[in-house]
């Protein structure tokens, strides 16, 4: 890992100083089993075996927290909802709980031990990604901190201003507004980082050099592995409980 991370997160961890795309064959291994069928023994078994990786993933407990409760909410609200307006069935709700943070989780670990730069390098040079996918995307995902930044100054300078009172509407109106006045700025820097972009020659259709080389080694292949492993394993608890159902049939 060459790129700076934030704290909460040990970037000499096994898996953290993997290549980002065994991190992606981990996510998309899980995913693909996740997919076809949907059971509380097969998303579970994911998800436990996801839970005992963690520790070689480089996250600590609160890192870990404050990156995932978004998807904690969302399972949740995804699992009660199932068993109070679909299905009505207990197991279905925590088959949707379990599997949604089983595949949220690895999505969660990539992003948090992953600097976007060394992404994009993976991206580029061993998925040999169209460059000009790739460098937009890492100035994409550059912006989000500077976009975060954006709306919190927003948000004081409406509040100097005297808006955003008047209860949960006008907190509602608050936000209205400073989601169109963030939209505005942010194509506003989209227009201006093109343009620069394409000064410096990012956009150009020869073969480009990079700066930095990113390669596999054997380490990646037990991370990306261990994602295939747990894809099988937990098919496997599935089908020998006999809880699993192919879901395109």
């Amino acid at each position: 890992m060459t790129g700076a991370l934030d704290r909460g997160v040990d970037a000499a961890a096994y898996a953290a100083r993997a290549n980002p795309v065994a991190k992606l064959a981990v996510g998309l291994s899980i995913a693909v089993a996740m997919v076809l069928s949907l059971d509380p023994v097969t998303a579970g078994t994911a998800l436990l075996l996801e839970v005992v990786a963690l520790p070689w993933c480089g996250l600590s407990p609160v890192a870990l927290a404050r990156r995932s409760w978004v998807a904690l909410v969302a399972a949740l609200a995804a699992g009660v909802g199932t068993a109070l307006f679909g299905s009505g069935d207990p197991q279905a709700a925590a088959a949707v709980t379990a599997r949604i943070l089983a595949v949220t989780l690895p999505g969660v670990v990539l992003l948090a031990t992953t600097d976007p730069t060394d992404l994009a390098d993976a991206l580029a040079q061993v998925l040999r990604l169209p460059h000009r996918f790739v460098l937009a995307a890492l100035a994409a995902t550059r912006l989000l901190g500077v976009l975060s930044d954006e709306w919190a100054v927003l948000g004081l300078a409406r509040r100097a201003r005297g808006l955003g009172g008047g209860g949960p509407l006008g907190r509602l109106r608050d936000h209205l507004g400073r989601i169109l006045a963030l939209l505005v700025v942010a194509v506003r820097r989209a227009t201006v980082l093109a343009t620069a972009m394409e000064a410096r020659g990012f956009g150009a259709a020869t073969r480009r050099t990079w700066a930095r080389p990113s390669r596999l080694h054997p380490s990646d292949a037990v991370v990306a592995g261990y994602g295939l492993l747990v894809a099988v394993a937990a098919t496997a608890a599935g089908v020998a409980a006999g809880t699993w159902h192919l879901v395109l049939t």
